[in-house]
């Protein structure tokens, strides 16, 4: 579990125990639920890592978008509050830039979001190859928290930050890619493949 979802639980379950203790239960029950949601929405499983030259999904949730242009395929995923909102390294190397853009709070699920909501892009070099993705802010969430640095070494599906709540992740990947994952698929950060390598 996230040590946010203990900070939550513990402070929310307090303020329960206080309610009860003046008043009536009745009244303290929905902090105590809440309690339990907060526990269950910052879970942070592990996850089976594929091996070999493919890109894995950096967010859990759904593919809402899958985006050509000339150079760069983006795939957009977004997550409901009922998703895991770690998030994980999409391939090996070192993290060469981190561009964060403020904006603002539109509904995730939205296309626009991917270009006006508060996002997070990171860039990681490695394995012959650049990939782009965004942590981008939704409705509900409105902390994105990234745990590396320009210049760290991440593995393959290594964790590396967060977005609290309903959000966003955009991946960029460049014509060496041939991308597998489909649109309206649900994808798990770290395990599920979104793209493999094309051979040279």
């Amino acid at each position: 579990m996230v040590i946010d979802g203990i900070y939550y639980g513990l402070g929310l379950t307090a303020g329960g125990i206080v309610v009860w203790y003046f008043s009536q239960p009745v009244f303290a029950l929905p902090l105590f639920v809440l309690a339990a949601f907060c526990m269950y929405f910052f879970r942070d499983p592990e996850r089976t890592i594929p091996d070999g030259p493919v890109a894995v999904s950096p967010a859990d949730g759904k593919v809402v978008s899958i985006h050509p242009d000339d150079s760069t395929t983006r795939i957009s995923i977004f997550l409901n509050i009922f998703d895991v909102h770690v998030n994980r390294a999409p391939i090996a190397g070192k993290i060469t830039n981190v561009d964060y853009k403020k904006g603002q709070f539109l509904v995730a699920s939205r296309e626009v979001a991917s270009s006006e909501n508060e996002r997070n892009i990171v860039t990681v070099e490695g394995e012959g190859s650049t990939v782009r993705f965004s942590q981008i802010a939704g409705l509900i969430a409105r902390r994105i928290v990234f745990n590396k640095q320009i210049g760290d070494t991440v593995r393959k599906g290594e964790r590396v930050g967060l977005i609290k709540f309903g959000s966003r992740v955009d991946v960029f990947l460049g014509p060496e890619w041939n991308i597998v994952a489909k649109v309206g698929e649900h994808v798990s950060c770290g395990s599920s493949v979104l793209a493999r390598r094309r051979q040279s």
